[in-house]
């Protein structure tokens, strides 16, 4: 069965359906709390799916660029051929995984890139936040009664607390900084290959997404001198592709100029529809060229390599895709 087309993101929202209320007293005191408005993290924001069948070895090699670990990957042609530069900006699994290497590698082949993907994450990519573990009560999980859903919410809030305690420590401050140091180190190491592209272009995923917005912005900073005032900075980038953006603000769409495409997942938690739709506002507004598109029956996360039973995800999977290689080959 064919998936459906993702909707264009210019209709009304819809609203969430509401979670049953637990019955039990005692299961809803160890229930989790009302989620916070600050966005979290999903299990497929720090957990790779199976890689697919047959997809060989990851074609780049990991190396250090700027002083920062990262991982390259260039068409077979190039240099004889010529190429452009690609940031691409991973979720919290980080550089060493399998997955993200390999969807830097189509880049790279399908759409003649030289790609280069920072660890984000200074070595520590997140916690997995699958519930893996062997107890049999916890396998059981709602059928294993109240011993099951007890060790199953006290093995979901500590790993929650572990993912919480990892973002702590990779805020904004953190994260900004080693990607300005591998764009600068990139622009003069692959400078034919920004001359050919007449820039930088970017794509990011679940965390990195929201780095693509932030490249893509032109900010105001304080001159050095009171002479001079203010001075305006960016972008950085010259077109970007963002898939499930997660821990986006509303704030992050201001002073955007980069023309960006969306891949977005339909009422999705991650990346709620209201700060969507202030996002697009605010580019109507700023007259930033852009793209939204939004696909149902997808989990946050689909759109990185990985492999699906389902067909609709997999079909899903290739769309999202062929988007953002579209948007950034037409810029």
């Amino acid at each position: 069965m064919p998936i459906p087309e993702p909707d264009l993101a210019t209709r009304a929202p819809e609203s969430d359906a509401a979670e049953d209320q637990q019955d039990s007293p005692a299961l809803s005191a160890i229930a989790a709390p009302t989620p916070p408005e600050q966005p979290q993290l999903c299990d497929n924001c720090v957990s790779d799916r199976p890689t697919p069948a047959g997809s060989g070895a990851p074609q780049g090699e990991l190396t250090t660029l700027g002083g920062i670990d990262v991982y390259i990957t260039k068409p077979p042609s190039y240099p004889s051929t010529p190429a452009r530069l690609l940031l691409l900006l991973t979720g919290g699994t980080g550089l060493k995984s399998t997955n993200n290497q390999l969807q830097a590698d189509i880049f790279s082949i399908e759409g003649n890139y030289v790609v280069v993907m920072p660890d984000l994450f200074s070595g520590d990519p997140a916690p997995n936040s699958q519930v893996k573990e062997d107890d049999p009560d916890i396998q059981a999980g709602d059928g294993g009664g109240f011993l099951g859903m007890f060790k199953l919410k006290a093995v979901e809030t500590a790993k929650s607390f572990m993912i919480d305690m990892w973002l702590a420590r990779h805020t904004e401050d953190k994260i900004l900084p080693i990607i300005h140091k591998v764009l600068d180190a990139a622009k003069e190491e692959f400078a034919d290959a920004v001359g050919n592209g007449e820039g930088v272009y970017a794509v990011g995923y679940c965390i990195g997404g929201r780095y693509v917005l932030l490249l893509g912005q032109q900010r105001e900073k304080r001159g050095e001198d009171v002479e001079q005032g203010d001075v305006k900075e960016g972008p950085w980038i010259k077109a970007g592709a963002v898939a499930h953006a997660t821990m986006v603000l509303r704030q992050d769409f201001v002073g955007l100029k980069a023309p960006v495409s969306l891949v977005n997942v339909e009422s999705d938690p991650m990346f709620p529809d209201e700060v969507r739709v202030a996002g697009e506002d605010e580019m109507r507004k700023g007259g930033v060229e852009h793209e939204v598109k939004v696909y149902p029956g997808v989990p946050h996360g689909f759109a990185v390599v990985g492999e699906y039973e389902d067909g609709n995800i997999k079909e899903a999977q290739k769309t999202a895709y062929g988007q953002m290689l579209k948007w950034l080959q037409d810029h």
